[in-house]
């Protein structure tokens, strides 16, 4: 930056230049900080965190640039999506919740130093983990001996998350065209064993949409839908006080006290 000055304002000049000097140098120590903070905390949410294998298919410790994303993740845990009929519990998928590497010190100043019952049982726990400023992303893999009709999965999806934000009070006329257009994604799709249906969910509230006929993630999505509430209520109906999948729950409670510990 290039400051004029007049032989009688030179002192004057030369001292506000040395304060701008030492503001700029502030900032940038301030955000050299912040970086250094985040690599630790990247670095230990990778050391912490390892693969989970369920019913066979298995979800990798670290994801690096999900569909809609440029960012890496680390693998918060996994579990079983089934459902009770006739008497017997029908697996249906195999579910993986990835977060964004800032969730480490964005949850550890409040939840670092609580044990896996803790986190478990406090549903502020998992809120604060769906509507984290940070990104996260969802993978189900269907484990199912039966192909689904990608159009009937995204009904039921929707059926539950329009209920949710009606009871909410957050459903409006944004939210009605947002589950139509998630619907649309959908649309002439058939989930067959083995295949993925993967969601990424922005901060901002973009919610990405992707497929995969098998358990690999795609570079990109066929749909980013932007509305908060849907984007935080798809994955409140896995982390959410009426789960789908409380084994999930349960596997991100037992593996985030030692994550967070990098971010104390």
């Amino acid at each position: 930056m290039m400051l004029a000055r007049s032989p009688l304002s030179q002192g004057t000049t030369q001292n506000h230049f040395i304060s701008e000097t030492n503001t700029g140098r502030t900032a940038r120590n301030q955000v050299v900080d912040r970086l250094k903070v985040v690599s630790l905390c990247c670095c230990a949410s990778m050391a912490a965190s390892s693969e989970v294998t369920v019913e066979g298919i298995v979800f990798p410790p670290v994801m690096a640039r999900p569909p809609g994303s440029a960012l890496t993740h680390f693998l918060a845990g996994g579990g079983v999506r089934g459902i009770e009929a006739e008497g017997n519990f029908v697996k249906l998928a195999a579910i993986g919740v990835y977060l964004e590497d800032a969730a480490v010190p964005a949850l550890a100043g409040k939840w670092a130093g609580k044990s896996a019952d803790e986190l478990a049982s406090d549903p502020a726990f998992f809120r604060d983990v769906y509507t984290g400023e940070f990104e996260k992303f969802t993978m189900l893999t269907f484990i199912w001996a039966k192909t689904v009709a990608a159009e009937e999965f995204a009904g039921k999806v929707t059926e539950g998350r329009v209920a949710y934000l009606k009871a909410a009070g957050a459903y409006t006329d944004a939210e009605a065209a947002a589950v139509e257009e998630f619907k649309a994604a959908f649309k002439g799709l058939s989930l067959a064993p083995g295949a993925s249906v993967l969601f990424t969910h922005s901060p901002a509230g973009v919610l990405t949409v992707a497929f995969s006929d098998d358990s690999s993630v795609p570079g990109a999505g066929v749909a980013a839908i932007e509305n908060k509430a849907l984007c935080e209520a798809v994955l409140d109906a896995i982390l959410g006080e009426r789960s789908v999948s409380p084994a999930t729950k349960q596997s991100i409670a037992a593996r985030m006290p030692e994550i967070l510990k990098g971010g104390a």
